[in-house]
């Protein structure tokens, strides 16, 4: 009768938390643990990298990283990330979402280990291997988005799917407070097993030659939990909704379920006969059919996503002011290479222990009280109250005494992005798309946030950049400087904010009832309860 759903999908909607919830959360969570870990690391390690491979004789500072290969070394972990998101999105649709998610976290274990490996008889020849192993890093790390944020908001139950899924990416912070832990641990071990001058005493002698082994051992530990959770990833059985509803195998899905929820089930093979085969339930990406139902809220979730991206991303620009204003950072000269690594890793592990963390665990907290829709509109809103508050004063916020508001104002930027959108553009579009092609969604919808991460980390790199040729970063040219790109990173929070209201809620419903699938089911079965002529 109308009203009627299958019941192993029922069974999962109304699912009490059970440990199982738990372990998939772990299970899927490694691949963000491990994204983080990754791009934090190599943030932590770039300038240790330009000590080691690009010294300069008789240079008044320590070598850097060439502008070129800087954003080289930064940047195609991004490029990989967003080749993966749309590949492994496609392809979780297409051969489903157990098949696929070994192969994503098996990549980011062999590439995080090939980039500590990184070899070479040339400063170039190694940060080319470096790149080439973290382009395939962040490939398996791209695949982990739309997969990861599909199987949970397919396993979870309706009343907390917002939570578990938030969970999962929330492990993105714990990834990012071991990146900087684990620094500081390789940093300080080797920093008084083997002491060194500061620069300015002996340019040579501050870059020990162990130096050239903390940085691999850094990128490598990022494979630890992975390999840790790689079985459990393998063993996890595939999701009841694309067993049935998308491979059309209702055996199987009732089977599996049978053993996750422990519980008799049904497998209802007529029902899923009748549902799958509906020509309202088998519109394409591509269908008019498609663009009528959700067109808009793909609209909604890609752009919001990557308006978002391009203001989170961006960020860093101004973290070398808040760190060597208030003194946690000293002048490089003044330092040796390991010292110089200890203290960066610790002033940014304490920022993101402050500012970035805390938001996550909010996200996880409320979700499932306020909304993904409310949430979402909070943190473009208060992001741009902050930036403005950061932009229009700047000049007085940069005055020394008056770095601690600076470092408040900063904080919460972060903490309203992740108690917000950054946590919520990766939790709708795994809930509001037709199984069928809800992998391929979410993977479009990342894929447009890192476009925008790539505009924020590498186009306001340049843009942020001193309008005062004296003042500007060595390698650059002139930009618009910190205080106007802060402003246009407003205008983006603005822009993502009114995008938002394409983007529906989904607290408390069926995926079947966002994605439409629960009303095209149910004239399905009226329409068999009235004497078509289908399987019974």
């Amino acid at each position: 009768m109308a009203g009627e759903q299958l019941q192993v999908l029922n069974a999962l909607d109304v699912a009490k938390t059970q440990w199982y919830h738990f372990t998939a959360i772990i299970i899927a969570g490694m691949g963000f643990f491990t994204d983080a870990y990754d791009l934090f690391s190599i943030s932590l390690v770039t300038k240790l990298l330009g000590r080691v491979y690009y010294h300069v004789d008789g240079s008044p500072t320590p070598g850097t990283l060439p502008p070129n290969v800087s954003s080289a070394v930064n940047g195609v972990a991004f490029i990989g990330t967003l080749s993966g998101q749309l590949f492994f999105g496609w392809l979780g649709d297409k051969l489903g979402r157990k098949r696929v998610y070994g192969m994503t976290l098996l990549l980011m274990i062999i590439s995080s280990v090939a980039s500590g490996l990184s070899f070479g008889h040339t400063s170039k020849g190694v940060m080319s291997t470096l790149c080439f192993f973290r382009f395939w890093l962040g490939f398996g790390i791209g695949g982990d988005y739309p997969l990861s944020a599909t199987i949970m908001s397919e396993y979870s139950n309706k009343r907390t799917r917002g939570a578990f899924i938030a969970a999962v990416f929330a492990m993105q912070g714990f990834g990012i407070l071991a990146g900087g832990m684990v620094t500081i641990v390789v940093s300080g071990i080797f920093k008084n097993r083997f002491p060194a001058p500061a620069y300015a005493v002996d340019p040579i002698g501050s870059t020990v030659p162990q130096a050239d082994y903390v940085w691999r051992i850094i990128l490598m530990f990022g494979a630890v939990p992975a390999v840790m959770t790689l079985y459990s990833r393998l063993k996890m059985p595939e999701t009841a909704r694309y067993t049935a509803l998308v491979a059309r195998d209702a055996k199987q899905a009732a089977a599996d379920m049978s053993k996750v929820l422990q519980v008799e089930l049904e497998d209802e093979a007529a029902m899923v006969q009748q549902i799958t085969t509906a020509q309202s339930n088998n519109y394409g990406l591509f269908s008019k059919a498609f663009l009528r139902r959700h067109g808009a809220h793909l609209l909604g979730t890609t752009t919001t996503w990557f308006l978002l991206d391009i203001a989170y991303y961006s960020q860093n620009l101004f973290q070398k002011d808040i760190f060597s204003a208030i003194g946690w950072i000293p002048k490089n000269t003044t330092m040796n290479a390991l010292e110089e690594l200890y203290r960066i890793a610790r002033a940014q592990t304490l920022i993101a222990l402050c500012g970035t963390v805390p938001g996550y665990w909010f996200t996880v907290a409320f979700i499932d009280i306020l909304g993904r829709f409310t949430i979402q509109l909070l943190g473009f809103f208060m992001m741009t109250a902050f930036m403005l508050g950061l932009a229009i004063p700047y000049h007085h916020w940069t005055t020394p005494g008056n770095q601690i508001g600076f470092i408040v104002m900063y904080g919460f930027t972060f903490f309203f992005a992740n108690f917000g959108p950054n946590s919520t553009t990766f939790i709708v579009p795994a809930e509001i798309f037709p199984a069928r092609v809800r992998s391929t969604c979410h993977g479009i919808s990342a894929a447009s946030g890192k476009l925008g991460a790539i505009v924020g980390s590498f186009g306001f790199l340049y843009l942020a950049q001193s309008q005062d040729p004296a003042k500007v970063d060595a390698g650059y040219s002139t930009g618009i400087g910190v205080r106007n790109s802060l402003f246009m990173l407003a205008g983006c929070n603005i822009l993502g904010l009114l995008f938002t209201f394409l983007v529906p809620e989904s607290k408390g419903k069926s995926l079947e009832e966002m994605s439409g699938e629960k009303e095209e089911e149910e004239e399905q079965v009226q329409a068999g309860s009235n004497g078509s002529t289908l399987p019974s």
